[in-house]
């Protein structure tokens, strides 16, 4: 799904006004490439971030975990931490080898999937992957629109799914080496004020890079949460190993609204 040519630089993201009409960005990438450049430029750099940050009302996430506020308890996912936000049911699904493939966050009817994938250091990607999922969408015989949201242009669509019809809306978010593709589903796709819980995970989330090497768009590695990994497994062999289960505890919650799979990253 993912080719690699020169998209507009990431964002660092700055919270709108309370109905998150219009958007604001702060550069959030650290320019061009630093592999000549010395410490000395890298610290202006960041002070010139840190500057622009303070003009602004409040920050929202996601974050990297080098800029992520304290005192937020998370779900560690491994590059992921979800922000434990109470009625939101986090679910993974994964391979049989137990491989975290998705990750699903529910909260009433409404779901939002995340994803990060590795990204180049000198630019962010997000403007090539919307127009690249975009354009599957319409091959799929779906047809999207860009709309403004709080993260800049953000994709919107109507898929058909088992039940019917559904709303599903793409949010981008460039960081340092990193994107997050998120996708709201549901009635948070059309307003995301009817799941505030889904929109607090995301603006708190919280992405840990690392500092090897990946080919651009390759998914960063996920885990499942070390307390709850024995809890996960006997909860697969109770249910035949099936797909997204809960991992945070929770009870009686509906399964993450259905729909119509997002397209995939494809590797260089």
């Amino acid at each position: 799904m993912f080719s690699r040519n020169r998209g507009t630089q990431g964002a660092r993201h700055a919270k709108g006004d309370s109905n998150r009409e219009g958007t604001r960005h702060i550069n959030r990438q650290r320019g061009r490439d630093d592999v000549n450049r010395s410490e000395p430029d890298r610290d202006e750099r960041h002070e010139e971030l840190s500057g622009a940050v303070a003009g602004v009302d409040a920050e929202i996430g996601p974050y990297d975990v080098a800029e992520a506020p304290a005192g937020i308890a998370h779900l560690d996912l491994g590059a992921l931490r979800v922000p434990a936000v109470e009625g939101v049911e986090v679910r993974v699904q994964a391979d049989n080898d137990g491989n975290i493939q998705q990750v699903v966050l529910v909260s009433g009817e409404s779901g939002l999937q995340l994803g990060v994938f590795a990204a180049p250091r000198s630019e962010g990607i997000w403007d090539e992957v919307r127009a690249e999922i975009r354009k599957q969408l319409f091959t799929d015989g779906v047809a999207a629109e860009e709309v403004d949201g709080v993260y800049g242009v953000e994709l919107r669509a109507r898929v058909r799914s088992p039940e019917g019809l559904t709303d599903i809306r793409f949010v981008g978010v460039d960081g340092p080496r990193w994107l997050v593709r998120a996708v709201y589903q549901g009635p948070a796709a059309v307003d995301p004020s009817v799941a505030p819980a889904l929109v607090e995970c995301l603006e708190n989330l919280v992405v840990v890079r690392g500092n090897e090497a990946m080919p651009v768009r390759d998914p960063l590695p996920l885990q499942h949460p070390k307390d709850l990994a024995e809890q996960q497994q006997q909860q697969q062999a109770a249910e035949g190993g099936a797909d997204g289960e809960p991992v945070n505890g929770a009870n009686g919650s509906a399964p993450p609204p259905r729909r119509k799979p997002s397209p995939r990253p494809r590797r260089r």
